[in-house]
């Protein structure tokens, strides 16, 4: 697959998931929810948008993001598992570590020279 089109791949993952999030926080407004799943939700839906703007106009700092995102996902699944008991500990840990390999990859990446000889 050719960088580009790889690089287009993340951007409309990244835009998918974070207007997702930014959907799930919305539906959370009327009803008595946490507010601090709330502002989590939140968090990660502006995250993912700005890497996804980061990652299309290839900016330094989207890799960054990228982290940012990784650990808010990583943080959310933690304190949805031994905070609020919402999902299993067991779960939650394997969504943290996924979460984090997986923003670490992506930066990876991203953050890769275009100039490495093509095969």
């Amino acid at each position: 697959m050719e960088r580009r089109t790889g690089l287009m791949l993340i951007v409309l993952a990244l835009a998918v998931y974070g207007g997702y999030r930014l959907l799930y926080a919305a539906t959370m407004l009327p009803a008595s929810a946490s507010p601090f799943m709330l502002i989590a939700f939140g968090v990660q839906g502006v995250l993912a948008i700005l890497a996804a703007i980061g990652v299309w106009r290839q900016q330094r700092w989207a890799a960054a993001s990228l982290l940012l995102l990784g650990a808010s996902i990583a943080m959310t699944a933690l304190v949805e598992a031994f905070v609020l008991g919402i999902i299993p500990w067991l779960y939650a840990i394997l969504l943290a570590i996924a979460a984090l390999v997986v923003a670490l990859l992506l930066g990876a990446y991203i953050n890769r020279s275009d100039s490495s000889p093509a095969r």
